[in-house]
Protein backbone atom coordinates (compact mmCIF):
# COMPACT_ATOMS: atom_id res chain seq x y z
CA UNK A 1 0.00 0.00 0.00
CA UNK A 2 2.80 2.39 0.90
CA UNK A 3 4.47 1.86 -2.47
CA UNK A 4 1.21 2.50 -4.33
CA UNK A 5 0.57 5.66 -2.31
CA UNK A 6 4.09 6.89 -3.05
CA UNK A 7 3.48 6.37 -6.79
CA UNK A 8 0.19 8.29 -6.53
CA UNK A 9 1.95 11.17 -4.79
CA UNK A 10 4.65 11.15 -7.46
CA UNK A 11 2.08 11.24 -10.27
CA UNK A 12 0.18 14.00 -8.48
CA UNK A 13 3.38 16.03 -8.19
CA UNK A 14 3.98 15.58 -11.91
CA UNK A 15 0.45 16.79 -12.73
CA UNK A 16 1.05 19.88 -10.56
CA UNK A 17 4.18 20.72 -12.54
CA UNK A 18 2.49 20.07 -15.91
CA UNK A 19 -0.57 22.08 -14.88
CA UNK A 20 1.53 25.02 -13.72
CA UNK A 21 3.46 24.98 -16.98
CA UNK A 22 0.24 24.98 -19.00
CA UNK A 23 -1.09 27.94 -17.01
CA UNK A 24 1.63 30.04 -18.66
CA UNK A 25 -0.45 30.27 -21.86
CA UNK A 26 -4.14 31.31 -21.92
CA UNK A 27 -5.06 28.74 -24.57
CA UNK A 28 -3.84 25.88 -22.34
CA UNK A 29 -4.63 27.34 -18.92
CA UNK A 30 -8.05 25.71 -18.48
CA UNK A 31 -6.74 22.27 -19.43
CA UNK A 32 -3.70 22.72 -17.18
CA UNK A 33 -5.95 23.62 -14.26
CA UNK A 34 -8.02 20.46 -14.81
CA UNK A 35 -4.90 18.28 -15.01
CA UNK A 36 -3.54 19.68 -11.73
CA UNK A 37 -6.98 19.27 -10.11
CA UNK A 38 -7.11 15.63 -11.23
CA UNK A 39 -3.71 15.05 -9.64
CA UNK A 40 -4.88 16.63 -6.40
CA UNK A 41 -8.04 14.49 -6.42
CA UNK A 42 -5.92 11.36 -6.83
CA UNK A 43 -3.63 12.44 -3.97
CA UNK A 44 -6.62 13.05 -1.68
CA UNK A 45 -8.23 9.72 -2.56
CA UNK A 46 -4.93 7.88 -2.07
CA UNK A 47 -4.43 9.47 1.34
CA UNK A 48 -7.96 8.60 2.48
CA UNK A 49 -7.99 4.97 1.38
CA UNK A 50 -4.33 3.89 1.33
CA UNK A 51 -2.57 5.78 4.13
CA UNK A 52 -1.55 3.79 7.21
CA UNK A 53 -0.23 5.15 10.49
CA UNK A 54 2.83 3.85 12.32
CA UNK A 55 0.78 1.04 13.81
CA UNK A 56 -0.47 -0.08 10.40
CA UNK A 57 -4.02 1.23 10.80
CA UNK A 58 -6.03 2.92 8.05
CA UNK A 59 -7.81 6.23 8.67
CA UNK A 60 -10.95 5.74 10.74
CA UNK A 61 -12.72 9.12 10.87
CA UNK A 62 -14.36 8.91 7.45
CA UNK A 63 -17.47 10.76 8.60
CA UNK A 64 -15.46 13.89 9.42
CA UNK A 65 -13.30 13.55 6.30
CA UNK A 66 -16.13 13.17 3.79
CA UNK A 67 -18.29 15.66 5.68
CA UNK A 68 -15.55 18.26 5.28
CA UNK A 69 -14.99 17.36 1.62
CA UNK A 70 -18.68 17.61 0.79
CA UNK A 71 -19.28 20.88 2.64
CA UNK A 72 -16.11 22.48 1.30
CA UNK A 73 -16.73 21.20 -2.22
CA UNK A 74 -20.27 22.55 -2.33
CA UNK A 75 -19.27 25.90 -0.82
CA UNK A 76 -16.36 26.29 -3.22
CA UNK A 77 -18.41 25.33 -6.28
CA UNK A 78 -21.27 27.69 -5.43
CA UNK A 79 -18.88 30.55 -4.66
CA UNK A 80 -16.92 30.04 -7.88
CA UNK A 81 -20.04 29.93 -10.03
CA UNK A 82 -21.70 32.94 -8.48
CA UNK A 83 -18.71 35.25 -8.13
CA UNK A 84 -18.62 38.22 -10.48
CA UNK A 85 -15.45 39.07 -12.35
CA UNK A 86 -15.20 42.28 -10.35
CA UNK A 87 -15.18 40.23 -7.14
CA UNK A 88 -12.67 37.66 -8.37
CA UNK A 89 -9.70 39.33 -6.60
CA UNK A 90 -11.59 39.25 -3.29
CA UNK A 91 -12.39 35.58 -3.85
CA UNK A 92 -8.75 34.80 -4.57
CA UNK A 93 -7.80 36.55 -1.31
CA UNK A 94 -10.34 34.56 0.70
CA UNK A 95 -9.32 31.21 -0.78
CA UNK A 96 -5.66 32.04 -0.27
CA UNK A 97 -6.40 33.04 3.32
CA UNK A 98 -8.16 29.73 3.93
CA UNK A 99 -5.03 27.94 2.74
CA UNK A 100 -2.95 29.90 5.23
CA UNK A 101 -5.44 29.17 8.02
CA UNK A 102 -5.31 25.47 7.17
CA UNK A 103 -1.51 25.44 7.41
CA UNK A 104 -1.64 27.29 10.75
CA UNK A 105 -4.22 24.85 12.14
CA UNK A 106 -2.02 21.93 11.10
CA UNK A 107 0.77 23.47 13.18
CA UNK A 108 -1.57 23.92 16.15
CA UNK A 109 -2.68 20.28 15.99
CA UNK A 110 0.83 18.91 15.51
CA UNK A 111 2.19 21.03 18.37
CA UNK A 112 -0.45 19.50 20.61
CA UNK A 113 0.55 16.01 19.49
CA UNK A 114 4.22 16.82 20.09
CA UNK A 115 3.59 18.09 23.61
CA UNK A 116 1.36 15.12 24.44
CA UNK A 117 4.12 12.79 23.29
CA UNK A 118 6.75 14.54 25.41
CA UNK A 119 4.57 14.54 28.51
CA UNK A 120 4.02 10.80 28.15
CA UNK A 121 7.78 10.13 28.59
CA UNK A 122 8.57 9.78 32.34
CA UNK A 123 11.46 11.87 33.64
CA UNK A 124 12.02 13.75 30.37
CA UNK A 125 13.20 17.30 31.11
CA UNK A 126 13.47 20.40 28.96
CA UNK A 127 17.27 19.99 28.94
CA UNK A 128 16.90 16.46 27.56
CA UNK A 129 14.60 17.75 24.83
CA UNK A 130 17.00 20.46 23.65
CA UNK A 131 19.54 17.82 22.68
CA UNK A 132 17.10 15.87 20.54
CA UNK A 133 17.73 17.37 17.13
CA UNK A 134 14.79 15.58 15.54
CA UNK A 135 12.33 17.13 17.97
CA UNK A 136 13.80 20.57 17.53
CA UNK A 137 13.59 20.28 13.75
CA UNK A 138 9.98 19.17 13.98
CA UNK A 139 9.14 22.04 16.32
CA UNK A 140 10.93 24.50 14.01
CA UNK A 141 8.81 23.35 11.05
CA UNK A 142 5.66 23.56 13.16
CA UNK A 143 6.46 27.13 14.16
CA UNK A 144 7.37 28.12 10.60
CA UNK A 145 4.02 26.83 9.34
CA UNK A 146 2.24 28.56 12.22
CA UNK A 147 3.83 31.98 11.69
CA UNK A 148 3.73 32.03 7.88
CA UNK A 149 0.24 30.53 7.68
CA UNK A 150 -1.16 32.96 10.26
CA UNK A 151 0.37 35.97 8.50
CA UNK A 152 -1.03 34.76 5.18
CA UNK A 153 -4.50 34.24 6.66
CA UNK A 154 -4.74 37.56 8.48
CA UNK A 155 -3.13 39.50 5.62
CA UNK A 156 -5.43 37.90 3.04
CA UNK A 157 -8.50 38.80 5.07
CA UNK A 158 -7.37 42.42 5.25
CA UNK A 159 -6.63 42.37 1.51
CA UNK A 160 -10.14 41.01 0.91
CA UNK A 161 -11.64 43.83 2.96
CA UNK A 162 -9.59 46.50 1.21
CA UNK A 163 -10.45 45.17 -2.24
CA UNK A 164 -14.19 45.26 -1.62
CA UNK A 165 -14.02 48.62 0.12
CA UNK A 166 -14.97 47.42 3.62
CA UNK A 167 -11.56 48.19 5.09
CA UNK A 168 -9.68 51.43 4.49
CA UNK A 169 -5.93 51.99 4.53
CA UNK A 170 -4.73 52.50 8.10
CA UNK A 171 -1.38 54.17 8.70
CA UNK A 172 0.05 55.65 11.88
CA UNK A 173 3.38 57.30 12.58
CA UNK A 174 6.09 54.72 13.03
CA UNK A 175 3.91 51.87 11.79
CA UNK A 176 6.66 50.29 9.70
CA UNK A 177 9.03 50.37 12.67
CA UNK A 178 6.28 48.80 14.78
CA UNK A 179 5.87 46.05 12.18
CA UNK A 180 9.60 45.32 12.12
CA UNK A 181 9.79 45.18 15.92
CA UNK A 182 6.74 42.92 16.05
CA UNK A 183 8.27 40.55 13.49
CA UNK A 184 11.54 40.43 15.44
CA UNK A 185 9.66 39.65 18.66
CA UNK A 186 7.91 36.75 16.92
CA UNK A 187 11.22 35.51 15.52
CA UNK A 188 13.09 35.54 18.83
CA UNK A 189 10.15 34.03 20.74
CA UNK A 190 10.07 31.18 18.22
CA UNK A 191 13.83 30.67 18.57
CA UNK A 192 13.51 30.61 22.36
CA UNK A 193 10.72 28.04 22.15
CA UNK A 194 12.69 25.81 19.77
CA UNK A 195 15.97 26.09 21.68
CA UNK A 196 14.80 25.63 25.27
CA UNK A 197 11.12 24.57 25.25
CA UNK A 198 10.33 26.19 28.61
CA UNK A 199 7.60 25.01 30.96
CA UNK A 200 5.41 27.80 29.59
CA UNK A 201 5.90 26.45 26.05
CA UNK A 202 2.20 26.00 25.34
CA UNK A 203 1.36 29.58 26.41
CA UNK A 204 4.31 30.92 24.42
CA UNK A 205 3.15 28.99 21.36
CA UNK A 206 -0.27 30.63 21.43
CA UNK A 207 1.25 34.04 22.07
CA UNK A 208 3.30 33.55 18.89
CA UNK A 209 0.06 32.60 17.09
CA UNK A 210 -1.68 35.77 18.28
CA UNK A 211 1.25 38.03 17.42
CA UNK A 212 1.53 36.46 13.96
CA UNK A 213 -2.14 37.19 13.26
CA UNK A 214 -1.61 40.75 14.50
CA UNK A 215 1.43 41.15 12.26
CA UNK A 216 -0.56 39.89 9.25
CA UNK A 217 -3.13 42.64 9.87
CA UNK A 218 -0.60 45.47 10.26
CA UNK A 219 1.52 44.08 7.43
CA UNK A 220 -1.20 44.70 4.83
CA UNK A 221 -3.00 47.68 6.40
CA UNK A 222 -0.62 50.45 5.19
CA UNK A 223 -0.12 49.09 1.66
CA UNK A 224 -1.77 51.28 -0.96
CA UNK A 225 -4.52 50.13 -3.28
CA UNK A 226 -2.41 50.16 -6.43
CA UNK A 227 -0.04 47.66 -4.83
CA UNK A 228 -2.71 45.11 -3.93
CA UNK A 229 -1.98 42.82 -6.93
CA UNK A 230 1.60 42.51 -5.67
CA UNK A 231 0.43 41.88 -2.12
CA UNK A 232 -2.01 39.17 -3.23
CA UNK A 233 0.78 37.44 -5.13
CA UNK A 234 3.14 37.70 -2.14
CA UNK A 235 0.55 36.33 0.29
CA UNK A 236 -0.09 33.49 -2.14
CA UNK A 237 3.60 32.57 -1.97
CA UNK A 238 3.36 32.66 1.86
CA UNK A 239 0.52 30.16 1.78
CA UNK A 240 2.55 27.87 -0.48
CA UNK A 241 5.50 27.90 1.91
CA UNK A 242 3.21 27.23 4.88
CA UNK A 243 1.64 24.28 3.03
CA UNK A 244 5.12 22.94 2.26
CA UNK A 245 5.81 22.97 6.01
CA UNK A 246 2.77 20.72 6.44
CA UNK A 247 4.19 18.44 3.76
CA UNK A 248 7.40 18.16 5.77
CA UNK A 249 5.50 17.33 8.96
CA UNK A 250 3.47 14.56 7.36
CA UNK A 251 6.18 13.39 4.97
CA UNK A 252 3.60 13.92 2.22
CA UNK A 253 5.32 14.32 -1.14
CA UNK A 254 2.30 15.73 -2.96
CA UNK A 255 1.64 18.35 -0.29
CA UNK A 256 5.31 19.25 -0.17
CA UNK A 257 5.63 19.57 -3.94
CA UNK A 258 2.40 21.54 -4.29
CA UNK A 259 3.44 23.96 -1.54
CA UNK A 260 6.88 24.49 -3.03
CA UNK A 261 5.41 25.12 -6.49
CA UNK A 262 2.88 27.64 -5.14
CA UNK A 263 5.52 29.35 -3.04
CA UNK A 264 8.02 29.55 -5.89
CA UNK A 265 5.45 30.65 -8.48
CA UNK A 266 4.04 33.30 -6.15
CA UNK A 267 7.49 34.63 -5.38
CA UNK A 268 8.49 34.80 -9.05
CA UNK A 269 5.20 36.48 -9.96
CA UNK A 270 5.72 39.03 -7.19
CA UNK A 271 9.20 39.83 -8.51
CA UNK A 272 7.92 40.14 -12.08
CA UNK A 273 5.09 42.45 -11.03
CA UNK A 274 7.48 44.63 -9.06
CA UNK A 275 9.66 44.79 -12.14
CA UNK A 276 6.64 45.78 -14.24
CA UNK A 277 6.04 48.65 -11.80
CA UNK A 278 9.76 49.52 -11.65
CA UNK A 279 9.63 49.22 -7.87
CA UNK A 280 11.41 47.02 -5.38
CA UNK A 281 9.43 44.69 -3.14
CA UNK A 282 10.71 46.63 -0.13
CA UNK A 283 9.31 49.83 -1.64
CA UNK A 284 5.93 48.16 -2.10
CA UNK A 285 5.88 46.93 1.48
CA UNK A 286 6.93 50.18 3.15
CA UNK A 287 5.35 52.64 0.70
CA UNK A 288 1.80 53.35 -0.30
CA UNK A 289 -0.01 55.00 -3.18
CA UNK A 290 -2.89 57.36 -2.78
CA UNK A 291 -1.43 59.72 -0.21
CA UNK A 292 -2.95 62.80 -1.72
CA UNK A 293 -0.46 63.48 -4.50
CA UNK A 294 -2.06 65.66 -7.12
CA UNK A 295 0.73 66.08 -9.61
CA UNK A 296 0.45 68.10 -12.80
CA UNK A 297 -3.10 66.99 -13.49
CA UNK A 298 -4.30 68.11 -10.09
CA UNK A 299 -2.69 71.49 -10.59
CA UNK A 300 -4.36 71.87 -13.97
CA UNK A 301 -7.74 70.90 -12.57
CA UNK A 302 -7.48 73.41 -9.73
CA UNK A 303 -6.19 76.06 -12.11
CA UNK A 304 -9.23 75.68 -14.33
CA UNK A 305 -7.61 73.82 -17.21
CA UNK A 306 -10.30 72.00 -19.15
CA UNK A 307 -10.42 68.51 -20.50
CA UNK A 308 -12.16 67.75 -23.78
CA UNK A 309 -15.28 65.67 -24.10
CA UNK A 310 -16.27 63.73 -27.19
CA UNK A 311 -19.79 62.78 -28.22
CA UNK A 312 -20.83 59.23 -28.95
CA UNK A 313 -21.44 60.05 -32.60
CA UNK A 314 -18.01 61.62 -33.00
CA UNK A 315 -16.33 58.71 -31.24
CA UNK A 316 -18.13 56.25 -33.49
CA UNK A 317 -17.15 58.27 -36.56
CA UNK A 318 -13.46 58.34 -35.60
CA UNK A 319 -13.39 54.61 -34.90
CA UNK A 320 -15.37 53.75 -38.04
CA UNK A 321 -12.76 55.33 -40.33
CA UNK A 322 -9.72 54.16 -38.41
CA UNK A 323 -7.31 51.58 -39.75
CA UNK A 324 -6.08 50.38 -36.35
CA UNK A 325 -7.78 50.55 -32.94
CA UNK A 326 -6.23 49.39 -29.66
CA UNK A 327 -8.50 48.84 -26.68
CA UNK A 328 -6.98 49.26 -23.20
CA UNK A 329 -9.15 47.42 -20.63
CA UNK A 330 -9.14 48.40 -16.97
CA UNK A 331 -11.06 47.79 -13.79
CA UNK A 332 -13.91 50.00 -15.00
CA UNK A 333 -14.60 47.44 -17.73
CA UNK A 334 -14.83 44.72 -15.08
CA UNK A 335 -17.08 46.80 -12.83
CA UNK A 336 -19.53 47.37 -15.69
CA UNK A 337 -19.40 43.69 -16.72
CA UNK A 338 -18.86 45.02 -20.24
CA UNK A 339 -16.40 42.44 -21.59
CA UNK A 340 -19.00 40.76 -23.83
CA UNK A 341 -20.17 44.12 -25.19
CA UNK A 342 -16.55 45.08 -25.80
CA UNK A 343 -16.04 41.87 -27.80
CA UNK A 344 -19.15 42.74 -29.80
CA UNK A 345 -17.69 46.17 -30.59
CA UNK A 346 -14.45 44.51 -31.64
CA UNK A 347 -16.25 42.18 -34.07
CA UNK A 348 -18.29 45.05 -35.51
CA UNK A 349 -15.20 47.16 -36.15
CA UNK A 350 -13.43 44.22 -37.77
CA UNK A 351 -16.40 43.70 -40.07
CA UNK A 352 -15.76 47.26 -41.25
CA UNK A 353 -12.10 46.47 -41.98
CA UNK A 354 -10.63 47.94 -38.79
CA UNK A 355 -7.76 46.09 -37.11
CA UNK A 356 -8.55 45.72 -33.39
CA UNK A 357 -6.24 44.50 -30.62
CA UNK A 358 -6.06 44.80 -26.83
CA UNK A 359 -3.18 46.25 -24.78
CA UNK A 360 -2.75 44.50 -21.42
CA UNK A 361 -0.64 46.05 -18.69
CA UNK A 362 0.88 43.50 -16.23
CA UNK A 363 -0.77 45.10 -13.20
CA UNK A 364 -4.08 46.20 -14.74
CA UNK A 365 -7.07 45.36 -12.57
CA UNK A 366 -7.03 44.12 -9.00
CA UNK A 367 -5.04 40.91 -9.31
CA UNK A 368 -2.44 39.32 -11.61
CA UNK A 369 -3.94 38.43 -14.97
CA UNK A 370 -7.29 40.07 -14.14
CA UNK A 371 -7.81 41.55 -17.61
CA UNK A 372 -6.73 38.35 -19.37
CA UNK A 373 -9.32 36.34 -17.45
CA UNK A 374 -11.97 39.00 -18.04
CA UNK A 375 -11.50 39.00 -21.82
CA UNK A 376 -11.16 35.21 -21.98
CA UNK A 377 -14.62 34.99 -20.40
CA UNK A 378 -15.95 36.93 -23.40
CA UNK A 379 -14.15 34.58 -25.86
CA UNK A 380 -11.76 37.27 -27.06
CA UNK A 381 -9.04 35.58 -29.12
CA UNK A 382 -5.79 35.17 -27.21
CA UNK A 383 -3.89 36.32 -30.29
CA UNK A 384 -5.44 39.77 -29.92
CA UNK A 385 -4.03 40.33 -26.44
CA UNK A 386 -0.81 42.33 -26.62
CA UNK A 387 1.63 42.61 -23.75
CA UNK A 388 2.89 46.05 -22.77
CA UNK A 389 6.12 46.00 -24.80
CA UNK A 390 4.37 44.91 -28.00
CA UNK A 391 1.55 47.40 -27.55
CA UNK A 392 3.95 50.28 -26.96
CA UNK A 393 5.62 49.50 -30.27
CA UNK A 394 2.23 49.68 -32.01
CA UNK A 395 0.82 52.85 -30.46
CA UNK A 396 2.66 55.26 -32.83
CA UNK A 397 0.94 53.61 -35.82
CA UNK A 398 -2.47 53.41 -34.11
CA UNK A 399 -5.32 55.68 -35.16
CA UNK A 400 -7.50 55.34 -32.05
CA UNK A 401 -6.87 54.09 -28.52
CA UNK A 402 -10.03 53.35 -26.56
CA UNK A 403 -9.35 53.26 -22.80
CA UNK A 404 -12.07 51.50 -20.83
CA UNK A 405 -11.73 52.21 -17.13
CA UNK A 406 -7.93 52.07 -16.98
CA UNK A 407 -6.17 54.91 -15.19
CA UNK A 408 -2.85 54.42 -13.43
CA UNK A 409 -1.38 52.14 -16.11
CA UNK A 410 -1.73 54.92 -18.72
CA UNK A 411 -0.71 57.84 -16.52
CA UNK A 412 2.17 59.88 -18.11
CA UNK A 413 3.18 61.03 -14.61
CA UNK A 414 5.07 57.75 -14.39
CA UNK A 415 7.45 59.20 -16.99
CA UNK A 416 7.17 62.97 -16.56
CA UNK A 417 6.64 63.74 -12.86
CA UNK A 418 9.54 62.79 -10.52
CA UNK A 419 7.38 63.73 -7.54
CA UNK A 420 4.69 61.19 -8.45
CA UNK A 421 4.51 57.97 -6.40
CA UNK A 422 4.38 55.97 -9.64
CA UNK A 423 7.36 57.72 -11.25
CA UNK A 424 9.49 55.16 -13.07
CA UNK A 425 6.68 52.63 -13.45
CA UNK A 426 6.46 51.33 -17.05
CA UNK A 427 3.12 52.33 -18.55
CA UNK A 428 1.19 51.93 -21.78
CA UNK A 429 2.28 54.80 -24.03
CA UNK A 430 -1.22 55.53 -25.28
CA UNK A 431 -0.42 59.23 -25.87
CA UNK A 432 1.66 58.19 -28.90
CA UNK A 433 -1.49 57.26 -30.83
CA UNK A 434 -3.24 59.77 -33.07
CA UNK A 435 -6.43 59.89 -30.97
CA UNK A 436 -7.11 58.77 -27.41
CA UNK A 437 -10.67 58.24 -26.17
CA UNK A 438 -10.98 57.71 -22.40
CA UNK A 439 -14.13 56.16 -20.99
CA UNK A 440 -14.63 56.82 -17.26
CA UNK A 441 -17.58 57.38 -14.97
CA UNK A 442 -16.10 60.66 -13.72
CA UNK A 443 -12.85 62.58 -13.34
CA UNK A 444 -12.07 60.91 -10.03
CA UNK A 445 -8.53 59.48 -9.79
CA UNK A 446 -7.88 55.76 -10.13
CA UNK A 447 -7.21 53.12 -7.50
CA UNK A 448 -3.82 54.62 -6.68
CA UNK A 449 -5.48 57.94 -5.84
CA UNK A 450 -3.28 59.84 -8.32
CA UNK A 451 -4.51 62.40 -10.83
CA UNK A 452 -3.91 61.57 -14.49
CA UNK A 453 -2.28 64.16 -16.74
CA UNK A 454 -3.35 62.18 -19.82
CA UNK A 455 -6.90 63.51 -19.52
CA UNK A 456 -5.72 67.06 -20.21
CA UNK A 457 -3.54 66.33 -23.21
CA UNK A 458 -4.60 67.62 -26.66
CA UNK A 459 -4.99 64.14 -28.16
CA UNK A 460 -7.21 62.88 -25.35
CA UNK A 461 -11.00 63.18 -25.18
CA UNK A 462 -13.26 62.03 -22.36
CA UNK A 463 -16.31 59.84 -22.97
CA UNK A 464 -18.13 59.69 -19.66
CA UNK A 465 -20.53 56.99 -18.58
CA UNK A 466 -20.87 53.36 -17.57
CA UNK A 467 -18.60 51.30 -19.82
CA UNK A 468 -21.30 48.82 -20.84
CA UNK A 469 -23.84 51.53 -21.69
CA UNK A 470 -21.24 53.56 -23.59
CA UNK A 471 -20.13 50.54 -25.62
CA UNK A 472 -23.72 49.60 -26.42
CA UNK A 473 -24.39 53.13 -27.65
CA UNK A 474 -21.16 53.11 -29.68
CA UNK A 475 -22.26 49.88 -31.34
CA UNK A 476 -25.62 51.43 -32.22
CA UNK A 477 -23.94 54.51 -33.68
CA UNK A 478 -21.49 52.40 -35.70
CA UNK A 479 -24.29 50.30 -37.17
CA UNK A 480 -25.95 53.44 -38.50
CA UNK A 481 -22.81 54.63 -40.33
Amino acid sequence: MAAILTIIYLLASITFIIGLKMLAHPARARRGNLIAAAGMAAAIAGTIFLYKDEEGNFLQNYTWIFGGLIIGGIAGTVAARKVKMTAMPEMVSIFNGMGGACAALISVVEFGHLMDGLQSVPGLTAIDITFQAGLRQQLLIILAGLVIGSISFAGSMIAWGKLNGKIRDFIFTGQHIFNIVLLLVIFFMALYLVGWLPASGVLLFYIILGLSLLYGVFFVMPIGGADMPVVISLLNSFTGVAAACGGFLYNNKAMLTGGILVGAAGTLLTILMCKAMNRSLLNVLIGSFGTGHKGAAGAKAEGGAAYKEISLSDAAMVMNYAHKVIIVPGYGLAVAQAQHTCHELEKLLESKGVEVTYAIHPVAGRMPGHMNVLLAEADVSYDKLQEMEQANNDFPSTDVVLILGANDVVNPAAKNDPASPIYGMPILDVELAKTVIVNKRSMKPGYAGIENDLFFQPKASMLFGDAKKVLQDLISELKEL
